[in-house]
């Protein structure tokens, strides 16, 4: 399990969470209902909170991203990968299974 935050959607989160003091912690973590990709009726979360016993780990510009041990069932061993859409001025998840990734 890894995350990936690409540098347009690091420049999203700067404009999110402008007034913010940093580190600002983002949390990543499966949510029912919604519409996902990884398991079946759930979707992805986010939301601003401490870390409280992280799984996996990313800092970068002023943000602390991490999934907690407790949604490591959601993510499995896949790379989360956010990204910026320009074309929808939101940012997106992809998913790569890291067992295929090469190294």
């Amino acid at each position: 399990m890894e995350i990936k935050v690409t540098k347009p959607a690091i420049n999203w989160f700067k404009q999110e969470f402008s007034e913010a003091e940093e580190p600002v912690p983002i949390r990543f973590y499966g949510r029912y209902g919604g519409c996902g990709s990884l398991q079946s009726g759930f979707s992805l979360g986010m939301s601003q909170t401490e870390p409280t016993e992280p799984a996996v780990v990313y800092e970068e510009g002023g943000f602390l991203f991490f999934i907690e041990e407790q949604d490591s069932w959601y993510f499995k061993d896949q790379l989360v990968r956010v990204k910026y859409s320009r074309k929808k001025d939101e940012i997106e998840f992809e998913y790569e299974q890291q067992a295929n990734r090469e190294l």
